[in-house]
């Protein structure tokens, strides 16, 4: 079945539909990933967002039980050059295809990304409509153009409710923003004992649970719309030892009196070089993140930048001086990804054992 992609600057395509039969508005964005489709579409920090994939085939390994990073994925839609129907894999239980259809996600394909993505790399993000080509495609564009994509994202994909995921070593409480799984999975390979709280949980009833440390995970959004994160990041600095990853990084940030703000196209992919400045080492990151943190508005008496991006310059890392806490723009876990990174929970445990002595 034909379907058109269709962009608010005018723009359309026509493609061929898969995955889930409907029409969905969102934000496109492009990612540069080779591989790991499956992670990249169950990755909550692409809430309501259509992903356009640059490499030229997609779905040709199929969805397995493994490379979950949410069992509920929100991404508004799946953009390809080619989708392969036929997927060849010994871990495969089920093709793209029928993966998008019982999740509720269209596709389209046929389309050239290349040209999409130049386009979002010179004007930047925009929003988007996958319709059918039966549609009216002039009030399709009357409605993507009235549209305002949502605000409440991190609410959306949060947990509602507290839940464990016990552990025979440190305690850490980890504050779900939309976390990956592959989080959990490197915490739990250290053996801590992790309590997963939602979003907005109130400072007291982190600090009532005595936790060695806390994690403030990834998720979607502009970090100034979740200003109860602000807070309680404010209110439980310098009383246990903190690690953010992604979003929240710029939140804690924010709670520092630096400043965010909304990149033209992000960095969305599985190849972002980034420098550590006190050694000069230099790592190959996931990434996936619209907002940045503003160096000039960091406070030099409070935090001082770790890492930086090398493609463009901008922040990956920031450090308290006082407090121990520490945070980093890309992902670590890196599912997928590569693995240079994953050194940084071994210094979050460190980072705990030393505060532990201390008090």
């Amino acid at each position: 079945m034909k379907r058109l992609l269709i962009l608010e600057d005018g723009t359309v395509f026509e493609g061929i539909g898969f995955g889930a039969d409907s029409s969905v508005t969102g934000e496109v964005v492009f990612t540069t990933s080779m591989t790991g489709y499956q992670e990249t579409i169950t990755d909550q920090s692409f809430n309501g967002q259509m992903i356009t994939f640059t490499y030229p085939m997609v779905g040709n390994y199929g969805i397995n039980r493994d490379d979950y990073e949410s069992i509920a994925p929100t991404c508004k839609g799946v953009i390809v050059k080619e989708h392969a129907r036929v997927a060849s894999n010994w871990r495969n239980t089920m093709t793209l295809d029928e993966f998008l259809k019982r999740k509720g996600i269209p596709g389209i394909s046929g389309i050239d990304t290349r040209m999409l993505t130049r386009k979002l790399r010179s004007v930047g993000t925009m929003r988007g409509s996958i319709i059918d080509v039966v549609q009216d495609v002039e009030h399709a564009f009357d409605q993507l153009k009235a549209t305002v994509l949502p605000r409440d994202q991190v609410k959306q994909v949060s947990t509602t409710k507290p839940y464990p995921s016990p552990g025979i070593g440190r305690n850490v409480v980890v504050l779900d923003y939309g976390l990956k799984h592959s989080i959990l999975r490197e915490l739990s390979k250290r053996e801590c004992n992790i309590t997963v709280l939602p979003y907005n949980t109130d400072a007291q009833t982190i600090l009532d649970l005595h936790p060695d440390g806390v994690m403030l995970t990834n998720g979607p959004g502009d970090p100034k719309d979740v200003p109860e994160a602000i807070e309680t990041i404010q209110k439980i600095q310098g009383k246990v030892p903190i690690f953010g990853i992604c979003l929240g990084h710029q939140l804690f940030a924010l709670a520092n009196g630096a400043n965010t703000f909304k990149m033209k196209f992000g960095h969305r992919g599985l190849n972002h070089p980034v420098k550590e400045i006190a050694t000069g080492k230099i790592d190959f990151t996931s990434q996936n993140h619209g907002y940045a943190v503003d160096e000039r508005s960091i406070d030099p008496e409070k935090l001082f930048v770790t890492h930086i991006e090398l493609n463009d310059g901008t922040v990956e890392g920031i450090r308290h001086r006082q407090f121990p806490a520490f945070t980093v723009q890309f992902h670590p876990d890196a599912a997928p990804g590569p693995h240079d990174a994953l050194h940084l929970f071994d210094e979050f445990m460190e980072l705990m054992d030393a505060w532990k002595e201390q008090v």
